[in-house]
């Protein structure tokens, strides 16, 4: 049986074929489906429930929604254990990153302030005009990933998978019936086992098969973590994923104390919730709406081919 609701779907207005399908899975259990209206007006209150959309659409208008959002710590992938990652990964601040005289992989933590990808040097970082000295961003070696897979993690278990990228380009199929299936399962196992209580109890994790320099033989690591609550499912099962996404994005007066420190306006401001958002997706499917957000199918961030960080 799956979790119970409480309350509607909120859908954000901007299209995304992951909206849909998790829309049609919450019909199916009977749950109601609000498409909410991109101007919102009035008091700015909503009919509360569970959220799917994008950050920039939820930090101007959400507040009324009464939702808790769900998303892992900036600084999740750094100071996750090198057996899991792989690679150098550093939080520092775009200025700090501005004056980088090596290729690196350079993104921003979880705001999608900017494209991330890989860069020669510092000197093609947004301007300081366009964003301060201060943004925080993650610095990475540059890396080849042979296959990533995306999951929807549910207390420390992985509900539906898919693979969406070989080698950088965008290639979706389900982790079910998947040759890499067994190897990517006993890899989230560990993972989870050894840091799932650094990451809130619905959370979506990306792995891939990796090759750098030091490792021409292909690993297992950890690509990123993202908020469920925008992410694409890909090849996922859409109504395994929406069990993740409505714990991610749920009624505020349901936030369990395990997952307080996660929830992005805790402290009034949010973590890295801010008021710019780029991608929503790694590999560039997004359309540009009127409100400023960009939507691809949510989660991650557009990199240069096979050379994710």
């Amino acid at each position: 049986m799956p979790p119970a609701a409480a309350g509607p779907l909120c859908l954000a207005p901007q299209y995304t074929s992951t909206r849909e399908l998790l829309a049609r899975a919450a019909r199916h259990r009977g749950m109601d489906v609000v498409t909410l209206p991109a101007r919102p007006t009035g008091d700015g209150t909503g009919p509360g429930g569970h959220y799917y959309g994008g950050p920039h659409y939820a930090a101007r208008f959400g507040a009324g929604l009464g939702v808790a959002l769900l998303e892992p710590a900036d600084d999740w992938l750094p100071r996750l254990p090198f057996a899991f990652r792989r690679r150098n990964t550093v939080l520092t601040t775009l200025g700090a990153a501005r004056r980088l005289d090596r290729p690196a992989f350079v993104k921003p933590p979880s705001d999608k302030s900017f494209r991330a990808a890989v860069h020669a040097d510092g000197g093609g970082l947004p301007a300081a005009a366009d964003l301060p000295d201060g943004t925080p961003v993650q610095v990475a070696d540059v890396v080849d990933w042979a296959v990533e897979f995306r999951l929807f993690v549910l207390d420390g278990e992985v509900r539906t998978g898919s693979q969406y990228a070989v080698h950088g380009r965008l290639e979706s199929a389900p982790l079910d019936g998947h040759r890499h299936r067994a190897a990517v399962l006993s890899f989230a196992r560990r993972l989870l086992g050894a840091c799932g209580d650094t990451l809130p109890s619905a959370v979506v994790v990306d792995v891939g098969l990796l090759r750098t320099e030091r490792a021409p033989d292909a690993e297992w690591a950890v690509v990123e973590a993202n908020m469920a609550w925008f992410s694409n499912c890909y090849a996922a099962d859409p109504d395994r994923a929406l069990d993740v996404v409505l714990r991610a994005a749920g009624p505020r007066e349901r936030l369990s104390g395990r997952d307080r420190r996660f929830c992005r306006d805790r402290d009034g401001n949010g973590s890295g919730s801010g008021d710019r958002y780029g991608s929503g997706d790694r590999y560039g499917n997004g359309e540009r709406y009127g409100d400023g957000e960009r939507y691809g199918d949510g989660g991650g961030e557009a990199v240069q081919a096979g050379s994710a960080g």
